[in-house]
C-alpha cells in the first residue's frame, strides 16, 4: 500500500513538473510572439510616410533653377555645404545652429513639415555642376533631422519639384534620354509624365508652370490633380517664374533673354530690364540677376517694377539662391560661395558654415 502510495505522488510530482515546463514553454513562445510584434510594429511605424494634407510646394521657383542649393522652411535652412563637399545640412536663417544631416552630396532641395527631398551626387565633385555626372539613386527623401534615408527613384535625374504628395522631375535613362516623371512622396507610382523636357520649378498649389519645348516657347500650366497641360500665355518664354495670374516673370527668347513681366488676364508685358541674363530669382519685392556680357559681366539686382538698378558685383556668379535673411551665389571660376544680406544688399562675405560631425 505504501509503495502504490509513494508511485501515484510520484506521477503527481512529474505531472505538475511537467505542467511547470509546459507553462514555462507557452510563456516564453507568448513572449517572443511580443517581442516579434513589437518589432513588426516598430518597422512599420518606422517605415510608414506621413502624407501631405495640401499641396505643398517645397522650395521657390528661382531657387530651384538655380541648382535648389538651399531651402528654407519653417524657419530652417536646408542647404548643401560647399565647406563639406555640397553635404545636407541644416542651420537657421542667420547661418547658425549648423548640423550635418547626411554623408550625400546634394542638389534641388525641397522640404515639408516632415522630410527633405534631394538629388544625391555623390559622384560629383566640389567643382562641377554638370548634368549627367550623377550616381544611381538619384532622388532621395529624409526626415528633418536626417534619419531614415528612402530611395524614390534609383535612376539620374534633375529638376526635383514636391507638390503635395509627389515630387516631378526630369528623369534620365539610356533608352528614353530625359523625359518628366513623378513618383510618390512613399516611393510609390513612378510614372512618366510626358517625353518631353519640362521645368517644374515654378510651382503653385497643384500646379507648374513651364515653357514650351517642341512647338513653341509659349507659357504652358501643368494640373497635377488632372494631369493636363494647357497653354495660358502666347511668347517665346523661358524659365518662367510665376506666383499668380497677375504676376509672372520670364526670360524673353525674342528680346535676347531679357527679363519680362506681365499680368496674364491684363495681357500687358513689360520689359523690366534689357539686359541679356543669364539666370535670375525673384524673392519678395526684388529681382536679383547674372548679366551676360563679354566685357562686363556682373551680378545685379532690380525691383519687381525695374526700378532701383544696383551692381552687386563684378564677374559671372551661378546658383543665386535666397532665404528669407542672405542671398548666396557662386563665384563661376573659383567656385567661392558668397552671401549679401536681403535687407542691405551689396556687401560681399565669402560664406564658410564649417563642417560638422
Amino acid at each position: 500500500m505504501h509503495a502504490i502510495r509513494c508511485i501515484h505522488n510520484l506521477f503527481l510530482f512529474t505531472q505538475e513538473a511537467y505542467n511547470m515546463k509546459k507553462s514555462k514553454l507557452i510563456l516564453l513562445i507568448f513572449v517572443i510572439i511580443l517581442i516579434l510584434g513589437g518589432i513588426a510594429l516598430f518597422t512599420n511605424l518606422k517605415d510608414r510616410t506621413i502624407y501631405n494634407k495640401s499641396y505643398v510646394n517645397g522650395n521657390s521657383a528661382g531657387n530651384l533653377y538655380n541648382a535648389g542649393l538651399f531651402c528654407e522652411d519653417r524657419g530652417t535652412v536646408f542647404f548643401a555645404n560647399p565647406d563639406d563637399n555640397y553635404r545636407l545640412y541644416s542651420m537657421d536663417s542667420n547661418g547658425d545652429h549648423l548640423k550635418k544631416l547626411c554623408d550625400d552630396t546634394v542638389m534641388y532641395i525641397n522640404a515639408d513639415e516632415h522630410y527633405i527631398y534631394y538629388v544625391r551626387n555623390n559622384d560629383r565633385n566640389s567643382a562641377s555642376f554638370a548634368f549627367f555626372t550623377f550616381d544611381n539613386n538619384s532622388l532621395c527623401r529624409i526626415t528633418r533631422d536626417g534619419k531614415q534615408l528612402k530611395i524614390l527613384d534609383p535612376d539620374p535625374c534633375i529638376y526635383a519639384t514636391l507638390i503635395g504628395n509627389y515630387v516631378y522631375y526630369l528623369h534620365y535613362d539610356k533608352e528614353q534620354a530625359t523625359t518628366l516623371y513623378k513618383v510618390g512622396i512613399d516611393g510609390k507610382g513612378r510614372t512618366k509624365v510626358s517625353d518631353n523636357y519640362l521645368f517644374t520649378c515654378s510651382t503653385l498649389g497643384q500646379y507648374f508652370y513651364s515653357n514650351g519645348t517642341t512647338t513653341d516657347g509659349c507659357l504652358y500650366q501643368y494640373d497635377s490633380v488632372s494631369d493636363e497641360m494647357t497653354k495660358i500665355y502666347d511668347c517665346n518664354c523661358y524659365k518662367p517664374i510665376v506666383s499668380g495670374t497677375d504676376n509672372v516673370y520670364y526670360l524673353d527668347v525674342n528680346q535676347n533673354n531679357a527679363l519680362v513681366h506681365t499680368n496674364i488676364p491684363a495681357d500687358k508685358p513689360r520689359t523690366l530690364t534689357t539686359d541679356s541674363i543669364d539666370l535670375y530669382n525673384v524673392y519678395g519685392s526684388y529681382i536679383y540677376y547674372q548679366r551676360y556680357s563679354e566685357d562686363h559681366p556682373a551680378l545685379c539686382m532690380i525691383k519687381n517694377d525695374g526700378s532701383d538698378f544696383k551692381e552687386l558685383a563684378q564677374g559671372n556668379y551661378s546658383n543665386i539662391n535666397v532665404t528669407s535673411n542672405r542671398i548666396y551665389f557662386t563665384d563661376f571660376k573659383t567656385r567661392q560661395v558668397f552671401y549679401t544680406s536681403t535687407s542691405n544688399p551689396g556687401e560681399l562675405t565669402p560664406f564658410h558654415p564649417g563642417v560638422a560631425k
